[in-house]
């Protein structure tokens, strides 16, 4: 028997990596024929070292392009009826949009869309939020199931009119095996399990790590991990660090992820120069990422806008106490007061004092950890995520053969 066609499409290679990968080979390991679209780029090579064929969806934009995504939109549907899939699942949120409608014009058999963090938010302007939800609840009709990772997108979805019979909350994961805690032979204080005690990482690697960042034993390194665009919040971050700097603050911040040109709101290099003369280290994309976990002491993820965002899971689950802003997807992540902070989105004075009183009292700092380590490993394990979908792919599969009867 053949094995069934699914198909992933997502705007960029890098979320195929990065965000999905995992996913894509369990699904793979599961019995699929996986084959992944997005346009062109550097991480296609890594996906077919995994067995995974990956197909170039060259008009692919994230930037607001209409025709472009006309244009991706008329050569997904040619692909689609080229592959015949039985399962083509869209990631939001352009591909949800256009590749949603496409697939059900080609006559894919079932459509799966996974809602990363609708594009509007409730206090959105009126004009952004009709546009977005209006488009949104097109697409939905030609899906056959909203995977939803944010909860918070559930009521929203209801509201303008998406059938909640389509509808599944998702959650979100990270591996937990690659992201684990420091070894501060304390591990039993960690909530959980003795079935569940996470693995930890050594203290060598950590003081190897701070040698080469040059950061000293006693100094309190903050850490944010994510793409340099200002909705991320790195306005605010600079901010916080410079603040620090002038009160001769005994802290160090570093940067890890790239540079993103695309983007109209791309973090410029006169920014970046800027921040590096306040001591922040930008150390560009990483392939190292969970080690580099173990060199931080706390974690700042200070974003506008978020869908369930995997740099805090990845964090929480490596022992770090978060300090991320008031917003979806960083409240289910975080529980303030007990495994970090949370302060309001564009208020640096608000950040930086966050960031003084975790600096300032090191068992709160500590007690945080060993409590985000413990929620992590009851709420973000990626294994959860990959089961629901692969129910969700059993189960319409199934209900198609029934209805062919």
């Amino acid at each position: 028997m053949s094995r069934p066609r699914l198909i992933h499409v997502t705007t960029a290679d890098i979320s195929l990596s990065l965000l999905l990968g995992p996913q894509l080979r369990a699904f793979s390991d599961a019995g699929y024929e996986v084959i992944c679209v997005s346009a062109p780029g550097p991480f296609t090579e890594e996906l077919e070292s995994w067995g995974i064929e990956h197909r170039p969806l060259k008009h692919a934009t994230r930037s607001m392009a209409p025709h472009k995504d006309a244009a991706a939109m008329a050569e997904l549907y040619r692909l689609f009826r080229e592959l015949r899939p039985e399962i083509v699942h869209t990631h939001n949120p352009k591909p949800g949009l256009y590749g949603r409608i496409s697939a059900r014009t080609a006559r894919v058999p079932v459509v799966v869309n996974t809602v990363h963090g609708l594009y509007a938010l409730p206090e959105d302007k009126f004009a952004k939020r009709s546009v977005v939800y209006s488009l949104e609840r097109l697409a939905s009709m030609c899906s056959d199931a909203e995977l939803v990772q944010n909860p918070e997108d559930i009521a929203t979805l209801l509201k303008i009119g998406v059938p909640s019979q389509k509808i599944r909350l998702l959650g979100n994961g990270v591996d937990l095996t690659r992201f684990k805690p420091l070894d501060e032979g304390d591990t039993d204080s960690i909530e959980g399990t003795a079935d569940t005690q996470p693995e930890t990482r050594s203290e060598s690697l950590r003081d190897k790590l701070r040698g080469e960042l040059g950061v000293g034993a006693s100094t309190v390194l903050c850490g944010a991990v994510g793409r340099l665009v200002w909705e991320k919040g790195y306005r605010e971050v600079f901010a916080a660090a410079e603040a620090l700097k002038n009160q001769g603050i005994d802290a160090a911040f570093i940067v890890v992820g790239p540079t993103d040109p695309e983007k109209s709101d791309g973090v410029d290099a006169a920014s970046i120069a800027a921040a590096e003369a306040n001591g922040i280290r930008f150390l560009g994309m990483r392939s190292d990422v969970e080690d580099l976990y173990s060199a931080m002491d706390l974690y700042i993820l200070a974003s506008y806008r978020e869908g369930f965002p995997r740099s805090a899971m990845e964090a929480a689950a490596s022992g770090l106490p978060v300090i991320a802003t008031d917003i979806r997807g960083c409240r289910q992540v975080v529980d303030p007061g007990l495994t970090g902070l949370l302060v309001p989105a564009r208020d640096s004075q608000a950040l930086t004092y966050a960031i003084l009183e975790i600096i300032n009292d090191p068992i709160k700092r500590s007690e945080m950890g060993k409590r985000a380590v413990g929620k992590a490993r009851e709420e973000f394990d990626h294994q959860r995520v990959i089961d629901i979908t692969l129910e969700t792919y059993e189960r319409l599969l199934g209900d198609r053969r029934v209805r062919r009867q």
